[in-house]
């Protein structure tokens, strides 16, 4: 039962985190900067948690389901106009706030943009500063400059640095499985993998494109292991 506690490998290397940590911290800067200069200070500084949360996603986990652009803005947009619907309309209160976070979930998995950091938006606008609170829907602003800087700033870094982003789902499998196909009628494809995960009922951070080439690519491994082990006898 403890051993389910202790954390999982983390699957990339020390220069990769390196690449990360500079990209979040240039590109939450730069969010929370431009927000200032149009909205003020205080309104800025209000959005900096999320924008924050947002960043480790679109740096550090670009590939992700949850961090890829329409994840964000549309995530951002459904969280902020659900925020401020209902604190207009049942008051500003921690209790609705919950309610707002929980109504913007719903919403955001109707309109397939699930980002997490947007929960954190809806119960921060609920909750807002008397600068916030102010601008009544005129917040909607600062949130969506905020939000469409911090992508253009992930789209400029990550493919400066030779990140991909935003991700084209479908293309790497088909390359992979093009040039290494698979071994016989019955392998797992992207079809396969998706009424899989339909059938488990959760949420996972990866999409069947992903998990078809993470196969391919083992079974590709597999199959060099198997030529060594049978070539390595008569080596």
């Amino acid at each position: 039962m403890f051993a389910r506690w202790l954390p999982a490998a983390i699957n990339t290397r020390p220069t990769e985190w390196s690449r990360a940590a500079i990209g979040m911290a240039l590109g939450t800067l730069l969010s929370v900067w431009l927000c200032a200069q149009v909205f003020g200070i205080q309104v800025a500084q209000h959005l900096i948690g999320p924008l924050g949360a947002s960043a480790v996603l679109l740096f550090a986990v670009s590939s992700g389901a949850l961090a890829q652009p329409w994840s964000i803005l549309g995530g951002y947009l459904c969280a902020a106009v659900l925020a401020l619907l209902v604190a207009h309309l049942l008051g500003r209160t921690l209790a609705t706030a919950c309610l707002a976070a929980g109504m913007a979930l719903i919403l955001m998995c109707c309109l397939r943009c699930l980002h997490p950091p947007a929960g954190a938006l809806a119960l921060i606008l609920v909750l807002a500063d008397p600068a916030t609170i102010a601008m009544d829907w005129k917040a909607l602003a600062p949130v969506m400059l905020s939000a469409a800087t911090m992508l253009l700033s992930a789209l400029a870094y990550n493919n400066l640095t030779r990140v991909r982003y935003p991700k084209r789902a479908s293309e790497p499998a088909a390359v992979i499985a093009a040039d290494h196909p698979p071994i016989d009628s019955q392998a797992i494809t992207a079809q396969d993998l998706k009424k899989a995960l339909a059938e488990m009922e959760a949420f996972f951070d990866v999409t069947p494109e992903d998990l078809e080439q993470l196969i391919h690519a083992s079974e590709l491994h597999a199959r060099r292991r198997s030529v060594g082990e049978v070539l390595a006898p008569r080596l």
